[in-house]
């Protein structure tokens, strides 16, 4: 009869109206999707990008069995503003800043008050007879050859790791300031003699 639809042709007119508005939901959603996340830097990146306070250059630990010794270089400071080193550690020796001064007419080590200042745009050398971290008692040997970990504390609170190469050595003898109840590291005691490199 005219003007009739059967049941089943609204069926399939109904099916196809389905179909075409799960297509275009399909194409809306395609489309939606593809911004991609800004990149997360990788660990490596991101550990790279945090500078360090100093640059030590050419780090060494005198070789030594047993109690005392110390630790030399040469620290760098790139940046506008003083630095001011107030701590030293390493796992095989509780540590002290020590300096050289003259007592009752000779040159011996003591600690270094205020701590070790190294000057914006400038280095400042870490050598035997003059500054140097000292290891105060050794819990283990250290053979040449052996490479220690030490951490820096700075005035601010940041620290700062860095490695360095124990080597033999046998210049610089010094006598240690009274009054600080601890005994001289071997070949640290007697007259001063003149600096020498030490053994590559």
């Amino acid at each position: 009869m005219p003007g009739l639809t059967s049941p089943r042709r609204h069926r399939r007119t109904a099916v196809l109206l389905t179909a075409a508005l799960a297509a275009a939901a399909a194409g809306c959603g395609s489309s939606g999707s593809t911004s991609t996340a800004a990149p997360t830097p990788s660990p490596s990146v991101s550990a790279s990008a945090a500078a360090s306070v100093l640059t030590v250059r050419d780090p060494w630990v005198k070789a030594a069995d047993k109690g005392m010794t110390a630790a030399f270089g040469t620290l760098v400071n790139d940046g506008d503003a003083d630095v001011t080193i107030t701590g030293a550690a390493t796992d095989v020796s509780p540590m002290e800043l020590h300096e050289m001064a003259v007592k009752d007419g000779r040159m011996v080590m003591q600690a270094k008050l205020g701590g070790i200042v190294v000057r914006a745009k400038s280095s400042h050398v870490l050598e035997p007879g003059g500054e140097h971290l000292m290891l105060m008692n050794l819990r283990q040997p250290v053979r040449a050859g052996d490479e220690l970990s030490f951490t820096l504390t700075f005035a601010d609170g940041r620290t700062q790791m860095f490695t360095a190469v124990a080597k033999p050595f046998t210049g610089a003898q010094e006598s240690y300031a009274p009054g600080h109840g601890v005994t001289p590291m071997s070949g640290m005691s007697g007259t001063p003699r003149a600096a020498t490199s030490p053994a590559a």
